[in-house]
């Protein structure tokens, strides 16, 4: 039995805790952005390290942070990986469809800005 110790525990909002605010705040930078919207395409847990941001490892690590504290992710340790996952039963119980509306429009706006209608 493998024994957390508390630096690897990382703390989150509970679902009664969680603003629309901090939602929309967290969700409002583009690669904080494309990283909820890789979550939501795979449906699955995945590793910091699967995601290909054209950032620093530092900036990286601060973008997760924002996503966990303003309760759009979920992130925990499996082994020595940090493991995320997109709290959409949490955001669609509270904000029913806001998190789907802001992937749709998402997908629409990179359309348009690459010359697709």
């Amino acid at each position: 039995m493998t024994t957390l110790t508390p630096s690897r525990i990382l703390e989150h909002p509970t679902r009664d805790q969680l603003r629309l605010e901090n939602v929309l705040h967290a969700l409002s930078d583009p690669m904080r952005l494309r990283v909820v919207r890789e979550l939501s395409a795979s449906r699955e847990e995945l590793s910091c390290s699967v995601f290909q941001l054209p950032i620093s490892k530092s900036t990286v690590t601060h973008h997760f942070r924002v996503l966990r504290e303003n309760g759009v992710i979920a992130q925990f340790y499996r082994g020595t990986a940090k493991m995320n996952r997109l709290r959409r039963e949490d955001l669609d119980a509270l904000f029913p469809g806001l998190l789907d509306s802001l992937l749709e429009a998402d997908r629409r706006q990179e359309a348009r800005l690459a010359g697709g209608r």
